[in-house]
């Protein structure tokens, strides 16, 4: 019999980026609100305790700060012919758990979104017309636009403390000669914070760019260049660039994240409660479906508990949001044979090719320092900078360099046919290690109606609940894409005069192997937009169905973006956040009429 708490104004599942923000805004407004974390506490100390923290094996190697998948994970399969089997040991993507959930282990690359792709679809039929996008392609426009969301990009970013270099600031062009991006969207302010120092791997692909006529510019990063201290009055240092960013806490307090920037704010606030330990089982709904009642969750000690709330906020990773509605029954499943349904629709990923460039001895690249979010980049063959008119796909890519540090067990690049272990494969390492760097084409991947998610009918998590099942795979657009982009991407590496390039593009008929690290970009199922017919969450990522649950995250993106996804879903967490406080509070009930 689980036993019933005492009621709050909002409850707020996941204490990531997105569950720190909602707190933090909701608390402003007088709400009374929890948090409940189904991960341990953590934070920069002791998880970030120098020198402790720099140590690759326990957190890169056997994953510290990630999901333990032996009590919940995801099955995988590539289509709907096969059986999905459990995704047991973390390979292709690194979901968080415990305070901060992957916002404590990111690297820091802190993009806002090209405006085009916010209007996907509408923008690909007005200059492509309707025929260019492919057969079971389900992209969509977001329902919202770059106006209505630079001003939460901006709130976002003088609360992550980011650096960068502006290109154009209320119309006027500011970066021209100071590394901004000519095709970035303007701005209302500049970065609270300059640029980071470029690594020489970074000076090498920027002049390399530029002599291929290319526009490199300095990635956005929310790794501080100097100190800081942000809009809710939390400190930063500055960076060292001591190269241990993506998986690990960060021990200078450099780093953005809930743990550093948000959640000391919210320690002063009395109508504030964090619950770690907390497994969410589902939304608890009144008879009739239509409104959320509070969360059953089981706490630390394994009990049973059902915590009444008046405001249900899902925050927690992407997957995690789905699964949640999908358990609860909020919205109805996506049926990719019907094309019918919302929940675990136009999931996606992220398209990425990777080349390294290895040099002779004379270049040396000091591949052991770095920080999560430090590079260049350029955006020649991102969203639609370019003609995709005569290559007959839909989607972009940035470019980079973003050395973020290469570490000494997993990050030993040598060239293909190198033996995996003796003095051959030593030799190599010692001729490659200090002279080489890696440079990535971050593609956009589209959504398709064969990609979705649903729940698994096999397989349980450790409480007794059916997993999430992933169908997912490479489909024909993803192969032309990352095909066409490393060839213009290796335009650059070829202009640095390498000895030996390696890597390269997913050749047709690759399938998505759950094997290999890519990112932990992924998004969908959960999605906004102006249709309750193809979307799950409305404008303001509020559900269409259950009205007082709402559900920011990368879940509510139409498809994936070129650019990483942090900083789209920080800001669309402040618009929803702005939404509630200023109408739903006001008028409970939907703010969009379906």
């Amino acid at each position: 019999m689980a036993n019933e708490m005492k009621k709050v104004d909002a409850v707020i599942v996941g204490f990531g980026w997105a569950g720190a923000i909602m707190a933090k805004e909701l608390t402003e407004a007088g709400l009374n609100v929890l948090a409940l974390e189904r991960g341990p506490h953590r934070d920069t100390y002791p998880d970030g305790s120098y020198p402790q923290s720099i140590d690759e094996l326990t957190y890169n190697v056997r994953k510290k700060l990630f999901q333990d998948l032996s009590k919940s994970t995801v099955t995988i399969r590539h289509d709907a012919s096969q059986t999905a089997v459990p995704y047991r040991q973390l390979a292709a993507f690194l979901p968080g758990t415990g305070t901060g959930g992957a916002g404590l282990h990111w690297s820091g690359v802190h993009f806002r979104v090209d405006p085009i792709e916010l209007r996907m679809r509408s923008h690909y039929e007005e200059r492509y017309g309707k025929n260019f996008i492919p057969e079971g392609m389900t992209i969509q426009d977001f329902g919202v636009s770059y106006d209505e969301l630079e001003p939460f990009f901006d709130k976002a970013e003088k609360v992550f403390g980011t650096s960068g270099s502006a290109w154009s600031i209320k119309g006027k062009v500011v970066g021209k000669e100071k590394g901004g991006n000519p095709f970035a969207p303007d701005r209302s302010d500049n970065f609270p914070l300059p640029a980071q120092k470029r690594t020489y791997s970074a000076q090498l692909f920027a002049q390399a760019a530029e002599s291929v006529g290319y526009h490199p510019y300095d990635l956005p990063s929310a790794n501080t260049s100097g100190p800081y201290t942000n809009t809710y009055g939390a400190q930063m240092g500055p960076c060292n660039f001591c190269g241990y960013c993506s998986g690990y806490a960060c021990y200078m307090y450099s780093k953005a994240s809930p743990n550093v920037n948000i959640l000391p704010a919210l320690r002063q606030e009395p109508k504030f409660e964090l619950r770690n330990n907390s497994y969410v089982l589902r939304v608890n709904l009144s008879d009739d479906k239509t409104r959320a009642t509070g969360v059953t969750y089981v706490d630390g000690q394994g009990r049973e508990q059902v915590q009444p709330a008046d405001l249900v906020i899902l925050s927690a990773f992407q997957f995690h949001n789905v699964h949640l509605m999908l358990l609860s029954g909020i919205g109805k499943p996506y049926n990719p044979i019907t094309n019918e349904g919302t929940v675990g629709r136009n999931f996606a990923y992220q398209n990425l090719s990777t080349l390294k460039a290895l040099f002779d001895k004379n270049t040396t690249t000091n591949p052991f320092i770095g920080a999560g979010g430090a590079g260049v980049a350029v955006d020649d063959f991102n969203a639609d900078n370019f003609d995709h008119g005569p290559h007959g796909f839909v989607g972009g890519s940035p470019f980079w360099v973003n050395q973020a540090g290469t570490k000494p067990i997993s990050g030993l690049p040598v060239p293909a046919g190198t033996p995996n272990w003796g003095s051959k494969w030593k030799a190599a390492v010692a001729d490659t290690y200090t002279h080489h760097l890696s440079m990535d084409a971050h593609g956009a991947h589209q959504s398709y109606r064969a990609n979705y998610l649903d729940l698994d009918p096999n397989y349980k998590d450790a409480y007794g609940q059916p997993l999430l099942r992933m169908t997912f795979d490479w489909q024909e657009n993803d192969i032309k894409m990352a095909q066409f982009m490393v060839g213009k991407m290796r335009n650059i590496a070829e202009a640095m005069n390498p000895k030996m390039i390696i890597g390269g593009a997913k050749k047709p008929g690759t399938h998505f192997d759950s094997t290999v690290y890519q990112t932990t970009h992924i998004s969908g199922g959960a999605i906004m937009g102006d249709d309750p017919k193809t979307s799950a969450v409305n404008r303001y990522l509020q559900s269409w169905d259950v009205p007082n649950v709402f559900v920011p995250g990368a879940s509510a993106f139409p498809q994936g973006l070129g650019y990483n996804p942090t900083g789209m879903v920080a800001a669309l967490t402040y618009w929803s956040a702005k939404a509630i406080r200023e109408h739903y509070l006001k008028n409970p009930g939907p703010l969009v009429q379906a």
